[in-house]
């Protein structure tokens, strides 16, 4: 059996979790994403800004970035179903 294919999660970063096809959510449950915290501004898109498998991990996504990690909220995906 061949081993699974690395999922390229760095494509799905800018994108409303809302708006996923449903096969990216399924290939995204169990990851930890980040996106902004709630604010007018945010609240039409909250974009996914770092995407890994646990927290410690966004939150150095973020910093490498250049982002503080204090503006944004940290959401488990679940499957789409």
């Amino acid at each position: 059996m061949a081993p699974a294919a690395k999922l390229d999660t760095q494509s799905y970063i800018g994108q409303s979790v809302e708006r996923l096809p449903l096969d990216a959510r399924e290939a995204l449950a169990g990851k930890y994403i980040a996106r902004e915290i709630y604010t007018p501004k945010t609240l039409p898109l909250q974009r996914i800004e770092a995407i890994a498998d646990t927290l410690p991990q966004c939150v150095d996504i973020l910093r490498q970035r250049g982002l503080d990690p204090m503006n944004y909220e940290f959401v488990r995906l679940n499957p789409a179903y």
